[in-house]
């Protein structure tokens, strides 16, 4: 049974050894050879003082070298610190500082300009993979070629720090997120049985690897024995081609991942008759684009929710059962949530009614590193963790993201919702995605607006718009400006980044 993230790799190389694991920029590497380069990073790493409990942290985009650090990391016994590759080299600064990380293993383009941070807190060792090492320092394929292909894994208990991710700090600095070896386990499994993966799946991947969204999914993939297909970075193109070349069965992605190949002008021009089914998570995708998908391919879109501060996907419609468009499903096995009162976290509101969503369970982070107070006003002493999400429960038990806390506009006194607006933005046919911010208003205080991506080689007035949304939407919901644009600001996830919105407003009113 595998309990931690160091026992991954060579238990599916016992169960899957020859079989292809992972397809990347056209290499292929079967389990075992990824269980045996692992290994030798495992080596070198403990050659370079590495022990159990330190933290390391992991720097770079999708390739099969981070995927190796990540499982040559965990096999130590040390802590892994993911950390995003948009970072600059000083936010990466505040992480090294925070986190207290030991060394660092990153690509040469994002480890180089760390190089001056060595004696910074306890940062001791700069690894780099890549062809432009700067003389003097430690290569990891230095490690690869002077390795041994055998290592002991360090037995760690499940209840052990795994990993440190870093929250997005949209309220100031990012917080570190202390995720348990049970924690990363469980949501690999989880995701495994509400997907109903398995080694006949080919899994297609364009999330980054360090989000956790992106670690939960390749951690299933190798834990089901599925073949995991990962695109370097999202592109519509080497997309759908890897599709239709590896006939892949199920994908993972953000909203924007379907936004972007739905208004593709060459969409339906590629095979994807192989998916069975996808999974969509990060942020609500409108109903009326998991229709559309769907319509479109024959491939059902399960919605799934989660949080860093619990390791990832925690909630989905499962594959086997009801897969209710809209909602983010039901809580994985083991686990609960609720609705409650945004003011009284102990009073849980009847299905229908909207209110804060609370988790509870082994999937729940150990804290925030270093961070006390921190931990104290998201973790209730009962164990229920505030999630920040607003949302409603049906009769079921099936729940729906209404919108983030923070995001909600106040107008004239009326919750508006954006992500409620952006779903019927979607709605209408000329519309490849949409994202609603506040603007300011002496008389309401807040007003919506909508920013506004159409379909290429499509044209539409703005008046059309708001009145379309007129039909759908309670007076005060309905945008008051809108603004058409090439593009809005996301996170590397391909997340919305709403209070970024400022950053493209041209003053439209």
């Amino acid at each position: 049974m595998t309990q931690t993230i160091g026992e991954i790799l060579p238990n599916a190389a016992r169960r899957f050894g020859p079989r292809t694991a992972l397809q990347i920029e056209g290499r292929a590497f079967n389990f075992q050879e990824l269980e045996d380069l692992s290994n030798r990073i495992a080596n070198g790493l403990v050659a370079r003082g590495v022990q159990p409990g330190h933290q390391v942290m992991l720097y770079g985009p999708n390739c099969w070298e981070w995927l190796v650090a990540y499982y040559g990391i965990a096999k130590t016994g040390a802590v892994i610190n993911p950390i995003n590759v948009m970072l600059t080299p000083e936010e990466v600064r505040y992480i090294v500082e925070d986190s207290g990380a030991r060394a660092v293993v990153a690509s040469a383009e994002k480890g180089g300009p760390l190089l001056d941070m060595k004696g910074l807190g306890n940062l001791s060792e700069v690894i780099l993979w890549g062809e432009k090492i700067p003389a003097g320092v430690t290569s990891f394929t230095d490690f690869l070629r002077e390795g041994s292909r055998n290592f002991d894994v360090v037995p760690r208990d499940p209840g052990d720090l795994a990993a440190i991710c870093y929250t997005s700090g949209t309220t100031g600095r990012p917080k570190g997120a202390m995720q348990s070896q049970r924690s990363v386990i469980g949501v690999a499994v989880g995701t495994v049985l509400m997907a109903a993966r398995g080694p006949q799946d080919r899994v297609i991947n364009s999330l980054p690897l360090a989000h956790v969204y992106g670690s939960c999914a390749f951690n299933a993939s190798m834990m089901a024995g599925s073949m995991l297909i990962v695109v370097p970075r999202f592109n519509e193109v080497a997309v759908m081609s890897a599709i239709a070349e590896h006939g892949a069965t199920l994908m993972d992605g953000v909203p924007t991942v379907y936004y972007y190949l739905l208004s593709h002008p060459d969409f339906d021009k590629y095979d994807l008759s192989s998916l069975t089914r996808c999974w969509v998570g990060g942020q609500t995708l409108p109903v009326a684009k998991s229709v559309e998908f769907t319509e479109r391919t024959g491939c059902p879109v399960h919605e799934v929710w989660g949080m860093t501060e619990l390791s990832g996907a925690t909630s989905a419609n499962p594959v086997v059962g009801p897969n209710k468009l809209g909602t983010i499903g039901i809580p994985y096995p083991g686990n609960a949530m609720r609705v409650v009162d945004i003011d009284d976290a102990t009073k849980e509101l009847r299905p229908g009614e909207r209110g804060e969503l609370m988790f509870r369970g082994p999937l729940v982070m150990m804290g925030y590193y270093g961070n006390e107070q921190g931990t104290k006003e998201a973790i209730e002493p009962d164990g229920w963790l505030h999630t920040g999400d607003i949302a409603t429960m049906d009769h079921d038990g099936y729940f729906t993201i209404v919108d983030r806390k923070k995001d909600m506009i106040l107008t004239a006194g009326f919750n508006v919702y954006p992500a409620e607006l952006e779903r019927v933005l979607c709605m209408h046919p000329a519309v490849a995605l949409a994202a609603v911010g506040g603007i300011a208003d002496e008389a309401k205080g807040e007003l919506a607006k909508a920013y506004v991506l159409l379909r290429p080689e499509v044209n539409l007035r703005r008046e059309d718009l708001i009145a379309f949304c007129r039909q759908h939407l309670a007076a005060y919901k309905v945008p008051r400006s809108i603004q058409f644009v090439s593009e809005v600001p996301m996170t590397s996830s391909g997340k919305l980044m709403r209070r970024l919105l400022k950053d493209i407003d041209d003053g439209t009113r």
